[in-house]
């Protein structure tokens, strides 16, 4: 009855781009502030905290937690040689003594590119992808300057296959979704099917069905079909492949799920982590890049899988990730991609944070008062209105 009630509604009045955020602080509490707009308009389904979205790129966040589980088993070393572990030696072809490292690739500064599709279709060689020339930038080396590329996170994926014998998917669901209690998955494989009937379809700014429209079944092909069309993925091969299950951007993921992660950040690890591997993916170095996402003031300072908003990095005239526009430092990771953008934030003096997605947006679309989008200011204003960053929240953790 209420699916008939909220179909009847989508269908006679206008439906504001599904949008979500929830406010998180180190007790472990989780507070939906924003929640509006419809998961699926064809079913009538509104959203809610609970839904899995495709996130974007806070997966490469999350990427990051999964590879510093491993470092802290001793099966992964950040500074070591990737090729060490990938059984097939990675250079950049015009840089052929300088090795790539995992800090290099989780960082954006193993002087890859997105000049190249990182999308890979099934039965692509990833050996034989990076030796094309294309896919390097000439003018930054290995371990050289900043340059946000999407590419470096399935070589991310490929070293954890190769280092697990897991695939991907399945490693990140073993690592860092189910001991964090995450119903989330990447490219849905590992989802259950209440997680898919729960999933948000995400239009563009046109209306138009950009991704996941599920219907509550399992995508016919969770990853890029083969060049025949075909989508075998027995024949994915651990480490030579890499991109088959989005490291970049492909995490399914509520809201209140991102907040479970930023509280986790909090907490210092919370028996997940140790500090000190939390210290080294939030060890920010200035950036300023000229060339692919993230110029124009939005990238300021980047660590490992993680950048900042706000903070010191403000002093530069020409940083504009104030976001929140109250200058305050917060760490996490932005989104965006097929007219999504979200964000995963935490304050880790006030020990408070913020999690959000909204849909819709339209692409190049720019704030007032930053580089983020202004639906992006829009919605944190919104969750912000009426509740001081200083005061304690209502709900206890899983309370949603």
């Amino acid at each position: 009855m209420l699916t008939a009630i909220a179909a009847l509604t989508l269908a006679t009045a206008p439906v504001p781009p599904a949008a979500v955020a929830v406010a998180f602080d180190r007790e472990g509490r989780i507070e939906t502030r924003v929640v509006e707009g419809a998961a699926d308009r064809d079913a009538g389904r509104l959203l809610t905290a609970d839904d899995p979205v495709r996130i974007a790129s806070i997966s490469k966040l999350v990427v990051a937690l999964g590879v510093m589980r491993l470092v802290e088993a001793g099966t992964l070393d950040l500074d070591r040689d990737v090729s060490d572990y990938l059984g097939w030696r990675l250079r950049a072809p015009s840089h052929p003594d300088a090795p790539v490292t995992l800090a290099q690739l989780l960082g954006h500064r193993a002087g890859l590119t997105d000049n190249i599709d990182y999308a890979l279709p099934l039965g692509t060689d990833l050996e034989r992808v990076l030796q094309n020339p294309a896919a390097w930038d000439i003018a930054r080396p290995p371990g050289g300057d900043f340059a946000y590329a999407n590419l470096n996170y399935p070589v991310v994926a490929a070293v954890i296959e190769a280092a697990t014998g897991e695939r991907f998917d399945r490693a990140m669901a073993r690592l860092v979704l189910e001991p964090l209690k995450l119903d989330a998955c990447f490219n849905w494989t590992t989802c259950g099917d209440g997680a898919m009937a729960r999933a948000v379809v995400l239009y563009g700014a046109d209306g138009s069905v950009q991704r996941d429209d599920l219907k509550g079944r399992l995508p016919a092909c969770p990853a890029v079909p083969a060049a025949d069309g075909s989508c075998d993925l027995a024949t994915y091969r651990l480490g030579r492949h890499g991109a088959g299950f989005s490291p970049q951007g492909g995490l399914r993921i509520s809201a209140n799920g991102l907040a479970r992660i930023g509280v986790m950040f909090l907490r210092r690890g919370g028996g997940f982590l140790k500090p000190q591997s939390l210290a080294r993916l939030e060890a920010m170095a200035p950036v300023h890049p000229t060339s692919g996402e993230g110029t124009g003031g939005f990238f300021c300072e980047f660590g490992l899988a993680m950048h900042s908003n706000g903070g010191p990095a403000l002093a530069d005239p020409a940083c504009r990730d104030d976001l929140f526009g109250d200058g305050r430092l917060r760490l996490g990771h932005s989104g965006d991609a097929y007219g999504l953008r979200s964000g995963l934030w935490f304050d880790l003096e006030r020990g408070q944070g913020i999690a959000y997605f909204v849909t819709q947006v339209p692409e190049g679309q720019k704030g007032k008062r930053s580089a983020y989008s202004a639906a992006e200011e829009a919605l944190v204003d919104k969750a912000r209105a009426g509740h001081p960053d200083a005061s304690p929240l209502a709900s206890p953790a899983g309370a949603h």
